[in-house]
């Protein structure tokens, strides 16, 4: 006979000389606490009300007065590295993720995922016996396997969370967005117009995993990772908060930048005798900006500043949640930013991001004729650099840099009985890296990371556990030797110095200059002495190098095109003969698994059979803002060349018969950015249309298969407007495989837009 693998009892003829025995699961004891981690994107030093901005932050500021704040905080300088180094405890390079995960380069520091050498937080809590469920932004698994066709292996249910539900992208538009719950792709459950937002919603889920969990199992406790869309691009918040903010930048970034930082000054957040740094290189005087420009930029600072009160309530609904559960005292909640503000708006700021990666520079002047629709579902807008700045004062710089102001960010604790409550309220100065936060929360929960993880050796831990900082606001930093690396950008924090080169793409690793600052009486990195003590920086060099060895940050990488060159490649979603043949039904893909259409001449021939009356979607790829369509309607083909609401619509001369036909939409590149369209029903050409613009980077929302699915990307119809005939199949035939302009525009966006 066979038995179960492991019995420890004993088996005799009856049960009465047998011995019962249970294997029994873990269980992490019952006083084990509950741990939350509230993770906000692209959220500067500056931006909450109590780290010194006046935008309202009520929720986050009530945990920070219950709890500690964090004023010397830091973490990567880009979203997916410093979600890595967050989730195991260990560096960002050293885990296979140096950079967004969009990319592979074929080095150990760059898989587009977390190596399995390294098990995450959930991986370990989950062996203890925690429940642990996972609600927002993923972006941790190589894009192109992102797709309904998986593979699985690196999405969130993999890595060892029990639910997943959110968004596996970089960023998503926060009114349509682009959902998976576990492992399969869902429809939001309701619209816009019905008062839908992705940052309720994901509260909303979150709440009834907790409630599901603690219902049946109230003694068993979770651990809960909520990373927000928020706040990164698109700027996107219900009306009213929208309208709340009319008027309050008004005085400008130089204005406001100057009262934040009193503020700071004022309430102990940065010591006495900080300067403040000067503008950046880039950002202009507020006085000196011509009045359109100024509106353009209030009103893209007000669209942040609603999303981030917007996402400020969400996370007071999770804690009235969590209280009204009887779980608020028994949990860990840390609440943090990935990285300092968002650059990618430039200076002036962007109405429609695409369009900045199209290279179609905006002006003001432009712009301003849509302002009204700025922070609403018709918009995809970031601001300019000159608010990016006030968000990280005191700091110059922002994510993507190696200086303070894109590392340095705010973090608050709340840990009822594990910080004591005479401590409530106060502040903790001592240095902590984002791969420190893992090692506490084990040494809290009583969790030991192992040495072997299902069979596969482990890299060792390297953060450092501050949970004697939570208890004594006199404890020694525990990590007093720091390194930061970004696309060549490297930095070193050494106890009171710091050496930062900020790296240009291109140059001489070894002659390019280096900073030093000694950040004791110099937190805004203001008074370089490089010149002054040149040991002190030959030392922090050296010591730079021995530490990127030790943490596999080599080899020193700034490469964009290159990352894109091996899309077409066995075992890619991406053909080797560029040809991508699509069957529904069918799961909407993410961009970077759908066919690679952007800035290419390409084919697309629909094989439909259908009787009169028959329309709807055969492909769409984009959104209301920016897209494809290709569609029947009133028995005619028609394409939507969807511009940035530039529509050019070719529809066919003659009616598509009944019966079985082919339909082919051909799209040509032509040189520099025109372009041009034709449509052919059965071999015969029935329209054509010249294109202005032949996009290269069109949306973050993947393509569709016989329905529109978010916004609709046509303003002829309502999505999904599915199709309603029998579609057998849609063919993309790339034409232009070798484009290195387009690789090189897609490359860049990725990237920039991560």
């Amino acid at each position: 006979m066979t038995r179960a693998s492991r019995f420890e009892g004993t088996i005799g003829k009856t049960v009465a000389d047998s011995e019962a025995w249970y294997d029994e699961p873990p269980h992490p004891g019952v006083d084990a606490p509950n741990v939350v981690i509230v993770l906000l994107d692209d959220t500067g030093f500056a931006q909450f009300g109590c780290y010194g901005s006046d935008i309202d932050t009520p929720n986050v500021d009530a945990l920070a007065a219950n709890g500690l704040q964090f004023t010397n905080f830091h973490v990567t300088p880009l979203c997916s590295p410093t979600r890595a180094s967050l989730l195991t405890g260990r560096s960002q390079h050293a885990v296979g993720m140096r950079a967004v995960s969009n990319f592979r380069t074929g080095f150990p520091n760059m898989l587009g995922h977390i190596t399995n050498h390294a098990a995450t937080v959930a991986e370990v809590l989950r062996e203890e016996g925690y429940a642990t469920f996972c609600v927002g932004k993923w972006h941790l698994a190589p894009m192109e396997q992102c797709s309904a066709a998986g593979p699985f292996d690196q999405w969130p249910l993999a890595r060892g969370f029990d639910r997943f539900y959110g968004f596996l992208e970089g960023e998503t538009d926060q009114f349509h967005p682009e959902l998976t719950c576990d492992n399969h792709p869902v429809d939001p459950p309701s619209r816009p117009e019905d008062g839908y937002h992705l940052s309720e919603d994901l509260v909303d889920q979150l709440l009834k995993m907790v409630s599901d969990s603690k219902g049946v199992r109230p003694d068993r406790p979770f651990f809960a990772y909520l990373p927000f869309g928020a706040t990164h691009a698109p700027h996107q918040a219900p009306a009213a908060y929208l309208e709340k903010y009319r008027g309050r930048f008004d005085e400008g970034w130089d204005v406001v930048r100057e009262r934040w930082f009193a503020r700071q000054l004022e309430s102990g957040l940065v010591p006495n005798g900080t300067q403040l740094a000067p503008r950046n290189p880039g950002v202009d005087a507020w006085d000196d900006l011509p009045e359109n420009q100024q509106r353009l930029a209030c009103r893209l600072q007000e669209a942040f500043a609603a999303f981030l009160d917007h996402t400020d309530d969400q996370i007071g609904r999770l804690v009235d949640g969590l209280r009204d559960m009887g779980q608020l005292d028994n949990t860990v909640l840390v609440v943090m930013a990935d990285n300092g503000a968002s650059q990618e708006g430039g200076p002036f700021g962007v109405m429609h991001e695409m369009k900045f990666f199209n290279g179609i520079f905006e002006t003001p002047d432009e712009a301003v004729e849509r302002i009204d629709d700025i922070g609403g579902p018709h918009s995809h807008t970031n601001y300019p650099w000159g608010w990016a700045q006030c968000g990280n004062t005191p700091f110059k710089w922002y994510k993507q840099n190696t200086h303070e102001g894109g590392v340095h960010v705010p973090m608050i604790v709340h840990a009822p009985g594990i910080v004591p409550a005479d401590q409530a309220g106060t502040k903790r100065s001592q240095f902590v890296n984002v791969s420190d936060i893992t090692p506490t929360i084990y040494e809290l929960v009583g969790a030991t990371a192992p040495d072997v993880y299902r069979g596969i050796e482990q890299l060792p831990i390297t953060g450092h556990s501050f949970a004697s900082v939570l208890a004594d606001p006199d404890a020694a930093a525990t990590n007093t030797l720091q390194y930061f690396e970004m696309s060549g950008s490297r930095a070193l924090v050494a106890g009171d110095w710091k050496a930062v080169c900020k790296h240009t793409q291109g140059a001489d690793y070894d002659t390019e200059p280096w900073e030093l600052y000694r950040l004791t009486d110099d937190w805004s990195e203001c008074n370089d002495l490089a010149q002054q003590r040149p040991d002190k920086l030959a030392e922090l060099i050296e010591r730079w190098w021995v530490e990127a060895e030790r943490h596999g940050v080599l080899p020193l990488d700034d490469r964009l095109v290159e990352l894109f060159g091996a899309r077409f490649r066995p075992n890619s979603p991406h053909p080797g003969d560029r040809r991508y043949v699509y069957r529904p039904p069918m799961s909407p893909l993410p961009g970077q698994a759908g066919a690679a259409i952007g800035g290419r001449s390409f084919d697309l021939t629909a094989t439909v059979t259908r009787q009169r009356g028959d329309d709807g979607v055969l492909f769409a790829t984009g959104t209301q803002n920016s897209g494809i369509s290709v569609f029947l309607q009133d028995d005619r083909l028609v394409v939507d060349y969807n511009a940035f609401d530039d529509h050019t619509i070719v529809e066919s001369d003659v009616e598509v018969p009944d019966g079985t036909s082919t339909l082919v939409a051909k799209f040509r590149r032509g040189d520099g950015r025109i372009g041009s369209i034709e449509i052919e029903i059965d071999g015969s050409s029935v329209g054509g249309a010249e294109l202005p613009l032949f996009m290269r980077m069109m949306s973050s929302v993947g393509p569709s298969i016989a329905s529109d699915h978010g916004s609709p990307v046509s303003n002829r119809y309502e999505a999904p407007f599915a199709f309603t005939g029998n579609l057998h199949e849609v063919v993309i035939q790339l034409l232009s495989p070798s484009d290195l302009e387009a690789r090189a525009a897609e490359a860049a966006a990725e990237m920039s837009r991560q």
